[in-house]
């Protein structure tokens, strides 16, 4: 891995965070479930086996850079933190085209999950689509070299 790059999350909506954290979750469990049946029929094109695909890929290549991360904003949340101020990640600058190809095919899933077909997961609510939105943008942001956005200034 490349050299580590500094990425700050200021002031993370814990809770919207556990809601998001949530909503994948229940997401990806049934992509996988559905990705098992598609590979079966030899299917690889569907936006469940390639979500499954690049999740997997991602989880193997950078857990060891945000597991830290990811138990924090576990602990806030069971603690019932309204905020983390300053989140930091140390990423390869990679991480930034990773976040890119994540953040695009979450908005395709979306449209999938839209569509109706073999699923029960809902189409990411839009308070989630814009916290996921931020997440992702501020790898890609601040790897070429933005400063951070807070969340309470994004976009809505």
């Amino acid at each position: 891995m490349s050299d580590l790059l500094e990425v700050h999350l200021v002031g993370v909506p814990v809770a919207l965070w556990a809601e998001a954290q949530q909503h994948t979750d229940e997401l990806i469990r049934e992509f996988t479930l559905l990705a098992v049946s598609l590979r079966e029929t030899g299917s690889h094109s569907e936006v469940p086996v390639r979500l499954v695909e690049l999740l997997e890929a991602l989880t193997e290549r950078y857990s060891a850079v945000t597991a830290e991360q990811e138990t924090i904003l576990a602990t806030a949340a069971l603690r019932c933190q309204a905020e983390i101020d300053d989140l930091v990640f140390r990423v390869p600058a990679e991480a930034a085209a990773a976040g890119v190809h994540l953040q695009a095919l979450l908005d395709e899933a979306d449209d999938y999950c839209r569509a109706g077909r073999h699923l029960l997961t809902l189409a990411t609510p839009p308070e989630i689509v814009r916290f996921r939105n931020w997440y992702l943008d501020a790898f890609s942001d601040q790897l070429a070299g933005k400063p951070p956005t807070p969340w309470r200034d994004y976009p809505a």
